[in-house]
């Protein structure tokens, strides 16, 4: 997971950086010198938003010390360490407690928390007057593969995030929800919603090609007993270290996803 989190950010810096350039248009002349990372993890938002926001500071929030320590130890190495705070909370049990904020981020931190609503009141009453909440939440999880990857496995990734799906459905039960509905009910007006499209075509860099490789190992690791034995045999064969249809020799792969992003400020 920690892997996978830190090549997000490498892999997908151009749509973070489109994300924020977004949000900062929604914030005008409104300055922005505290900002709130929601489910931080290992800073893949903090750091686009110190990208974007020059004069920031960012409270990193997470349940787990060990990625918030991870955090802050790559913001040390980048000379950003007086920039970054971190509060270790699990927001299913406790307040969120952040000094107030100009801008509250949540990128896919939103669908693990047992009552949303509790933590939207929560964060509306965190931000200062003029201050703004932007959400982000997977319309679709990263994709890597070719419908047909010749293997005699067509529709293979189809079939890997249906059950990854139903799973995440399982221990996450609200992550589609109706998130707009959610907004206006916890007291904010949504000003725009827009789906931002990821899409990186062959050849993939070293660091795309070893995303494909975390997210496929960890959708194996997780799902791969409810797969049949033919497609566990052809995601092995993909995911060997020197075989000869690993993929790090294919020349097909790319990375799609869409991402459902909200800005919303505390309805007056």
């Amino acid at each position: 997971m920690v892997e996978m989190l830190d090549l997000d950010g490498e892999v997908l810096r151009d749509h973070l950086d489109s994300v924020t350039g977004w949000i900062a248009g929604h914030l005008g002349e409104h300055p922005v010198r505290t900002i709130i990372d929601l489910g931080a993890g290992t800073g893949t938002g903090t750091f686009a938003l110190l990208r974007r926001f020059g004069d920031a500071r960012v409270t990193a929030v997470d349940a787990s010390a060990g990625l918030l320590g991870r955090l802050t130890a790559r913001a040390e190495h980048l000379g950003l360490g007086d920039r970054v705070a971190t509060r270790e909370v699990d927001l299913d049990a406790s307040a969120l407690g952040t000094p107030p904020a100009d801008l509250a981020w949540a990128s896919a931190s939103m669908h693990h928390l047992a009552d949303p609503a509790r933590v939207l009141a929560d964060l509306r009453t965190s931000l200062v007057p003029g201050g703004l909440f932007a959400m982000i939440e997977f319309e679709t999880f990263p994709r890597f593969l070719p419908d047909d990857i010749g293997l005699g496995a067509p529709g293979l990734e189809d079939r890997l995030n249906a059950i990854a799906d139903r799973q995440r459905q399982a221990h996450h039960p609200t992550v589609n929800s109706d998130w707009t509905s959610a907004l206006t009910a916890g007291g904010f007006t949504v000003r725009e919603e827009r789906t931002f499209g990821i899409s990186q075509v062959a050849p993939l860099s070293g660091a795309a090609q070893r995303y494909a490789r975390v997210t496929l190992s960890r959708l194996r690791q997780g799902i791969g007993d409810q797969l049949p034995a033919d497609d566990r045999a052809t995601l092995d064969a993909l995911l060997s270290d020197d075989g000869p249809h690993r993929l790090e020799i294919r020349t097909d792969l790319g990375v799609r996803s869409e991402r459902r992003a909200w800005v919303a400020s505390p309805t007056a």
